[in-house]
């Protein structure tokens, strides 16, 4: 059971189709492992195609429909019908040992390791999938079992959508699936459980900064490669 998700806002403007790209691909690497998610965004696409034709034009009546919504949201009952879980790729001869998230295929042909991974220790490792001009970065993270990353504070936001493994901090374990959501006042040095490597996707609306003495000499590696820093 996933103890991690996105916050009802978050689904409700993927559901809206108002997400942004970078954001929506972690909410949608995250429904194919979390059918509460699921559900939550089915129910979100049946409100708003009622409410789609009861916009008002008044900005008090749109406050006033606004919390109708959610109201209504949560007295709208279960749906039984899943989407199928990321499971689809158990079979297939062209994916490795681990199952990519189908909303990652077009950055990841084949499997994580066909990616041009750079090296930032003999541990940790990470690889962009996408840079959008002057704004987040999307990217994965490996880290070897039992390893952890450098302690490290956040310039901007960052979300972070557990793909392999599993991984802690000071604010708790995170695990396949889990969906982590920082801000710059978070300080934090992720742990790498013994059993298994850790694969993360990550988005990141600014660079990291390492703040140990020998890690912070990547922090201008990572600033020249993020499409935010000038």
């Amino acid at each position: 059971m996933l103890n991690h998700h996105p916050s009802i806002e978050m689904l409700t403007d993927y559901a809206a189709g108002s997400l942004a790209l970078s954001h929506s691909l972690c909410i949608a690497a995250h429904l194919e492992h979390c059918p509460e998610c699921q559900q939550q965004v089915q129910k979100l696409e049946i409100l708003g195609a009622h409410f789609f034709d009861q916009v008002p034009q008044e900005s008090s009546r749109l406050d006033k429909l606004k919390d109708t919504f959610f109201e209504r949201l949560e007295k709208q009952p279960t749906i039984q019908k899943n989407t199928p879980l990321a499971d689809h790729a158990e079979n297939s001869t062209l994916w490795d040992k681990y199952k990519v998230p189908y909303s990652l295929r077009q950055f990841i042909t084949k499997s994580y390791d066909e990616l041009t991974w750079m090296r930032l220790s003999p541990s940790f490792k990470i690889a962009i999938l996408h840079n959008e001009e002057g704004g987040p970065q999307v990217s994965l993270t490996r880290v070897k079992a039992g390893a952890h990353m450098p302690t490290h504070t956040h310039t901007g936001d960052e979300i972070t959508l557990v793909l392999e493994g599993a991984f802690s901090d000071e604010q708790g374990v995170y695990r396949r699936g889990d969906f982590i959501n920082r801000d710059a006042s978070h300080k934090h040095k992720p742990i790498v459980t013994k059993d298994a490597e850790c694969i993360c996707l990550t988005v990141l609306d600014a660079p990291i900064e390492f703040t140990g003495w020998f890690a912070r000499l990547f922090n201008p590696i990572l600033r020249r490669y993020h499409p935010h820093s000038p």
